[in-house]
């Protein structure tokens, strides 16, 4: 992975964290705020190495938190959370599946809001919690994984877009001449 990799995966994450704060007509239409940042954390847990992983869940933690009511890096442990649980995994998911993509978005954007709300319960916060966060919390998470394989798909085509492809080079040069038979 390049730098320039890591710098638009840092731009997807303060893109994230703005779409998660504004209101859109797909948020006021279904009561809840879009958050991308655990599919993105996802994509990165699937596809980065460790020290993209860990400053993308840290600015999107707190690129998040500057725009909410969170206290100021209570969102970075639950993100950094699932990219490093995604990382460990990685050998076992079929990462280029845009089923387990899904399933993976889902099991992400719901988990993430849960670990944030006992965090935030842990350091002596108290959130606003009532019936209505079961529905927010479902459909959080359905759209989350809905959203997971689309944002599979652009950041692999912004990425092949800025980069190289990497090279697969054979241990025999071309020009070397293998004589067989007895001396």
């Amino acid at each position: 992975m390049s730098y320039l990799n890591t710098g638009i995966l840092a731009l997807a994450a303060y893109l994230a964290a703005y779409l998660a704060s504004c209101q859109t007509p797909l948020s006021h239409w279904l009561g809840v705020q879009i958050d991308l940042r655990p599919a993105l954390l996802v994509y990165c847990g699937l596809r980065t190495e460790w020290a993209t992983l860990a400053l993308v869940s840290v600015l999107g933690g707190l690129w998040f938190d500057a725009l909410s009511a969170n206290r100021l890096g209570i969102s970075i442990l639950p993100l950094f959370v699932i990219a490093f649980l995604v990382h460990l995994n990685r050998g076992l998911i079929l990462r280029e599946q845009q089923y387990a993509q899904f399933v993976l978005g889902i099991a992400a954007s719901a988990a993430a809001p849960v670990l944030t709300i006992l965090l935030m319960v842990g350091v002596g916060q108290v959130p606003l919690i009532g019936w209505g966060s079961i529905w927010q919390w479902l459909i959080m998470a359905l759209v989350g994984g809905a959203l997971t394989p689309a944002l599979f798909w652009v950041l692999e085509r912004f990425c092949r877009a800025f980069t190289y492809p990497a090279v697969s080079e054979s241990s025999f040069r071309p020009d070397r001449e293998i004589k067989r038979g007895r001396v």
